[in-house]
């Protein structure tokens, strides 16, 4: 790690974040710049970057409501609502038997199939809080769900455009196939508008799936924590669809909201690569990350044959 001072590391931090709010830079190299800054530099503002992206992430989706109708979010919702069904069902009971297989701690391996199946860190937040997970299970589930999330912003727009998807079929396959919303949407940016609207929405639809999960998952571990984390912020996502969709709404907030997101949604990137660390892979271990990929690899094909065939 290179060493700096403490003032002139805090500036170059902050430039970074500012042009990052421009339009010339990508969400992939947003992602690439966070990961290099905190392992060449480190972040200082680790803490503050953690509870931003949380808030960042949340208020440029509901923003990106603002530009989306109702009618065409109905009909993407339905084209993902079956693949979404049969993944998360497959992810889970796979993940379970794999685990075993490769002798994975069965909380490690449960939270790395829910990760996998629903919407990455969200999901193991919320499932971990109703089986009684530890500190250190949930730190590998999330280190192996991070550590996808970032290849996933580059591997899988060059797949899309080699494999000739359309813009809607990448929105769907991205929203199904990538764990983070944060690298769902970084993906579908870098691939098109149109892909960006029909990865939020399944991806979204897609999420609100740890209730059940959630539910399920108390039943079998025999928890009687009851405290179920809901992703609230999803259904002021749809009151900002349903305002654009019935409401005459001032322009500037149509077209200026949308696109301020969109740049919002970049700089979150940016931090999200901030907290990824060459140290925290390392200490991740080989087993639950080949457990990752494997659940990783067979989410992906499973769900790019059905949008090929069926979608």
């Amino acid at each position: 790690m290179i060493t700096i001072p403490l003032p002139a590391k805090k500036i170059f931090f902050i430039i970074l974040c500012l042009l990052f709010l421009t339009p010339f830079l990508s969400a992939p190299i947003a992602l690439l710049s966070g990961f290099l800054f905190t392992n060449l530099f480190g972040n200082p503002f680790d803490s503050l970057s953690k509870k931003t992206v949380k808030w960042l992430l949340k208020a440029s989706v509901v923003g990106l409501g603002f530009g989306m109708f109702l009618q065409k979010t109905i009909e993407t919702g339905k084209d993902g609502l079956i693949l979404t069904v049969i993944t998360i069902v497959l992810t889970i009971t796979l993940g379970v038997l794999l685990g075993k297989l490769l002798k994975i701690d069965k909380a490690i391996a449960y939270l790395i199939s829910t990760g996998t199946s629903i919407c990455g860190g969200s999901a193991i937040a919320a499932v971990s809080s109703v089986i009684n997970a530890k500190d250190k299970q949930i730190s590998i589930a999330l280190g192996v769900v991070f550590f996808l999330n970032a290849l996933a912003i580059f591997i899988f727009p060059a797949l899309g455009n080699l494999l000739e998807l359309s813009q809607h079929e990448f929105g769907i396959w991205s929203a199904i196939a990538i764990h983070d919303t944060s690298s769902v949407v970084g993906a579908a940016m870098a691939y098109g508008e149109e892909a960006l609207d029909t990865a939020i929405t399944v991806k979204l639809a897609r999420a609100l799936w740890i209730i059940p999960v959630s539910l399920i998952s108390m039943f079998i571990y025999k928890s009687d924590n009851g405290k179920i984390k809901i992703p609230w912020f999803i259904f002021l996502f749809i009151l900002a669809i349903l305002a654009n969709s019935f409401l005459d709404l001032p322009s500037f907030i149509t077209s200026y909201v949308p696109a301020i997101s969109k740049q919002l949604l970049v700089l979150t990137l940016f931090l999200v690569g901030t907290g990824l660390s060459i140290k925290t892979i390392k200490s991740t271990g080989f087993m639950p990350i080949l457990l990752g990929v494997l659940l990783w690899i067979t989410i992906s094909v499973i769900s790019l044959l059905y949008i090929l065939n069926f979608s």
